[in-house]
């Protein structure tokens, strides 16, 4: 068997794939990166695959609405913000979008783990 390998991309907090109680970590990762209503839901925990879905689902719902408030921002906030606030504000859409996917890849990664996917490290 080989040694448990983490993608590039896979979060830290997480245990690589393989590794002994990988998926736990994963899950409280997952939820994490989820609303706090999430964990109420004992069928996330129970089947991490559909868990890994509703996260992806999620974090692609908040990639577009950091795309809208970049967008919409300076039209927006312009007549009750100064302009340096509103571009304070567009900056902080840009770095939460920045991160957002980031975790979107971290989720897809996790994603294709629970599906059974093997990751190798390559030279």
């Amino acid at each position: 068997m080989s040694p448990a390998y983490a993608p590039p991309g896979w979060p830290e907090q997480v245990r690589p794939p393989g590794a002994p109680w990988w998926e736990d970590t994963a899950i409280g990762w997952l939820l994490d990166q989820c609303p706090p209503d999430y964990r109420v839901y004992a069928g996330l925990r129970r089947h991490p695959v559909v868990l890994a879905r509703f996260t992806a689902l999620h974090t692609e719902a908040s990639i577009s609405a950091a795309q809208r408030g970049i967008s919409e921002a300076r039209t927006s906030l312009r007549e009750v913000l100064p302009t340096e606030s509103v571009e304070g504000a567009v900056a902080m859409w840009e770095r939460e979008g920045a991160r957002l996917l980031r975790v979107r890849r971290s989720v897809g990664l996790i994603e294709e783990a629970f599906r059974g996917r093997q990751f190798r490290a390559r030279l």
